[in-house]
């Protein structure tokens, strides 16, 4: 069996599925509260608007509500193996293990990119709709939305491939969903500490706090560095990747 032909029964499992509609809660969650509430500030002579509205919104969805829900669909994945031993019957056939942890991470991360796509559609969609009611005018920033959401989107990775490690570790949905939260909640702090480098959990709330920084100053520099961050966060998550794809299975294998 082809790593493809794997990739395309695991995207059959999840189908039917509870986990379109739950990526969908999240985004629809922040960006209606974020811009409703900043929306009242503006009048026509407002600018950056766009901007402002964009981190209003991001900044506790970054932090999270985008963790919560992913540590919701890591569980809700490896679910589909755990209920009635199905990960035996999968074991049970000609393909690796290796493998088909990585093909469940990689249904996890397409996820992960779909609830981005939804953030950034819902957003401006909203977006737009405040902008008319309170006469700005400015011209939608494409390119500035996409590039922050392909930011959220590789930021969360090493997250995600966390949460996903420790889903495959402890195989009890309630460990798992707690020890993740349990995470998830200090990250604003960390993020305000020189730990957050090594802390993945808080990457892409603090990708945001740099671009609230940057627009609140309204300065050229750029407070987010991709040095040292991109060789630690590439690091963090090859090393929770491996333990995810040596230690899926391993125990119903014995």
């Amino acid at each position: 069996m082809s790593f493809l032909e794997l990739l395309e029964i695991e995207f059959m499992k999840v189908k039917r599925s509870k986990i379109v509609p739950l990526i969908f809660i999240a985004p629809l969650l922040v960006v209606a509260s974020g811009i409703a509430n900043l929306s009242r500030y503006f009048t026509p002579e407002y600018t950056n608007a766009w901007p402002a509205m964009f981190i209003q919104s991001a900044l506790v969805y970054a932090y999270y509500l985008l963790p919560f829900s992913m540590i919701v669909v890591c569980v809700m994945i490896a679910g589909r193996e755990t209920g009635n031993n199905g990960i035996l019957k999968m074991l049970a056939l000609p393909v690796s293990r290796y493998s088909l942890s990585i093909a469940k991470f990689c249904v996890l991360a397409f996820y992960l990119l779909m609830e981005m796509a939804v953030f950034l559609v819902v957003f401006v969609v909203a977006g737009t709709v405040a902008t008319r009611t309170m006469g700005v005018t400015e011209t939608l920033p494409v390119l500035y939305l996409v590039k922050w959401c392909a930011g959220l989107f590789l930021t969360m990775l090493p997250c995600v491939g966390t949460m996903w490690a420790i889903t495959v570790l402890f195989e009890k949905p309630l460990l798992s969903v707690g020890l993740n939260l349990l995470l998830v909640i200090p990250g604003v702090l960390v993020a305000n500490t020189p730990l957050w480098i090594a802390y993945p959990y808080c990457y892409s709330g603090y990708l945001v706090s740099c671009s609230l920084h940057d627009f609140s100053v309204e300065s050229n520099r750029i407070a987010f560095s991709w040095f040292p961050f991109l060789p630690v966060a590439v690091l963090v998550f090859v090393l929770v990747f491996a333990v995810a794809v040596i230690k899926f299975g391993k125990k119903e294998m014995r």
